[in-house]
C-alpha cells in the first residue's frame, strides 16, 4: 500500500487559528462600542492577519515580554523555539496608560474598521536602540526598519487576539491561499517536498534560474512574493503579480507551481528576516527554501551572504525546513547561459550584471532591460508600467 501523504509540521507542531467563531463574533460585535480601540497600521494589520491564520504559529498574539526580549537577543522565543523577529503591537504611552491588563482592546483596521480584537494580558516599555541594533543590525534610521521602529510608540502590547473576518484581497482574491489551504493543495497535487520561494522585487532571470535550479531536486514550487508594506521605491505588488503571471504562462511547468501571495511586511532586516520568511514558509507547507544573495536586505547594511551564514547558527534540524543555498546568478556570455561562479568558468567580464537601481532607471524611461536580464515579456511590461508611474509623478510633483 502506498504511504498516504501528509504535510510536515507547522512551527511549534500546531497550525494556528485565531478566526474567530460566528459565537465569538457576535460577542465582540456587542460590545464594541464599548472597548477601548487601537487604530492598526499597514504593517499591525499584516501581523494580526498572519497570525490568525497560521502564517506565524506558533504565535497567537502579539508578543508579551519575555518573548519580546527573548526574541531580541537570541532569535527564540522564551520557551527556546527559534524565531527571528519580534512581532509587536506598538502605541503610545498615553494610550496605553488608558488600558487596563485582562480588558479586550477593539483593533480597527488603517480606515477605522473594525477588524479584530487583543485579550490584553502585558504592556510593556522597550529599548527602541537596542531592537534596533539586535534586529537590523544598524541604528541608523536610514535603515526603513530601524526607521518604522523610531517611529512608533514607546509602548508594547502583548496577548492573543482574533481576527473578525478573513476578508479577500481587495487586489488578488484568487491567489490568497492560507496556510492551512496551502497545505492541503500540495497534498492535493502529490507533492512532498515543496520549495518556497520569496521575493519582493519582480521576477528577472537569475530568479528563473534560481527557482529552476530548485524544481530538478523537489516535487514542487511554491511562488510567494509578498504584497504587504514595502518601501516607496519597490516596484509595486499589481505589477509584480503580472510579471510572474506572464512568466507561469511562457516559462515554467505550471503542474510544477503553485502562486501564491504572502500578506507580510517587509522588515528589510536582512539575515534575520531570511529566517522568519523560511519559518513563515514552513508554516504554509513547505519543505525546503530559497536563499539567494542579500535576502531580504537593503542598501550595504548586511554582508553579500550573510542572510545564508545566519542558518548556520541554529542545530541541524532545528528550524524544520532546509534551505537551499544559491550564489549570485548572472548571464554567461561565454556559455550563452544563466550561471554561478560555481558552474561558470567564465571572466568577470564575460558576466552580464545588472543593479537593481540601474534596471529602475531604465524602466522609468521606458527603456526594457536587456534579455540577458529579463525575459521580453516581462521587461516589456514593467518599462511599460513604470515609465507611466514616472510621467504621472513629473506631472504631479509627488512620488507615486
Amino acid at each position: 500500500m502506498a504511504r498516504q501523504l501528509k504535510n510536515i509540521a507547522p512551527h511549534g507542531g500546531q497550525l494556528i487559528n485565531r478566526l474567530a467563531s460566528e459565537a465569538q463574533k457576535e460577542v465582540f460585535y456587542s460590545k464594541a462600542d464599548h472597548l477601548p480601540c487601537v487604530q492598526l497600521t499597514e504593517r499591525s494589520l499584516s501581523d494580526l492577519e498572519l497570525i490568525a491564520i497560521g502564517g506565524f504559529s506558533p504565535l497567537t498574539g502579539f508578543l508579551g515580554k519575555a518573548d519580546y526580549e527573548s526574541v531580541v537577543l537570541n532569535m527564540r522565543l522564551a520557551n527556546g523555539l527559534p524565531w527571528s523577529i519580534p512581532i509587536t503591537l506598538p502605541v503610545t504611552s498615553e494610550l496605553a496608560d488608558s488600558l487596563n491588563i485582562g480588558s479586550l482592546v477593539r483593533l480597527n483596521d488603517p480606515q477605522g474598521i473594525f477588524i479584530g480584537v487583543l485579550e490584553l494580558s502585558e504592556k510593556y516599555k522597550y529599548d527602541k536602540l537596542k531592537e534596533a541594533l539586535h534586529v537590523y543590525r544598524t541604528n541608523e534610521d536610514r535603515h526603513p526598519g530601524v526607521k518604522v521602529v523610531y517611529g512608533q510608540g514607546e509602548v508594547y502590547l502583548g496577548g492573543d487576539v482574533w481576527l473578525l473576518e478573513r476578508r479577500p484581497h481587495p487586489l488578488f482574491p484568487t491567489y490568497q491561499i492560507d496556510p492551512v489551504d496551502s497545505r492541503e493543495l500540495f497534498i492535493q497535487k502529490g507533492w512532498r517536498t515543496v520549495v518556497g520561494f520569496q521575493t519582493r522585487n519582480p521576477i528577472h532571470r537569475a530568479h528563473e534560474y534560481i527557482q529552476k535550479c530548485a524544481l530538478e531536486i523537489v516535487d514542487g514550487l511554491f511562488l510567494h512574493p509578498l504584497v504587504g508594506a514595502t518601501k516607496s521605491d519597490d516596484v509595486p505588488a499589481d505589477v509584480r503579480m503580472r510579471c510572474y503571471e506572464i512568466m507561469l504562462e511562457h516559462y515554467f511547468p505550471l503542474d510544477r507551481v503553485t502562486l501564491a501571495i504572502n500578506p507580510a511586511a517587509m522588515r528589510y532586516a536582512g539575515p534575520r528576516e531570511a529566517i522568519f520568511h523560511a519559518l513563515i514558509r514552513k508554516n504554509y507547507g513547505c519543505t525546503h527554501f530559497i536563499v539567494g544573495r542579500d535576502h531580504a536586505g537593503v542598501g550595504d547594511y548586511y554582508g553579500t551572504y550573510d542572510a545564508q551564514h545566519i542558518f548556520y547558527e541554529f542545530e541541524d534540524g532545528e528550524l524544520g525546513i532546509i534551505p537551499l543555498m544559491f550564489e549570485h546568478a548572472f548571464y554567461c556570455k561565454r556559455t550563452q547561459g544563466m550561471a554561478t561562479t560555481k558552474t561558470s568558468a567564465s571572466l568577470p567580464e564575460e558576466r552580464v550584471h545588472l543593479s537593481g537601481t540601474k534596471v529602475r532607471e531604465m524602466l522609468r524611461r521606458g527603456e526594457c532591460p536587456p534579455p540577458e536580464f529579463s525575459r521580453p515579456e516581462v521587461a516589456a511590461e514593467l518599462a511599460k508600467t513604470m515609465h507611466k508611474m514616472a510621467i504621472e509623478e513629473a506631472a504631479t510633483g509627488f512620488e507615486i
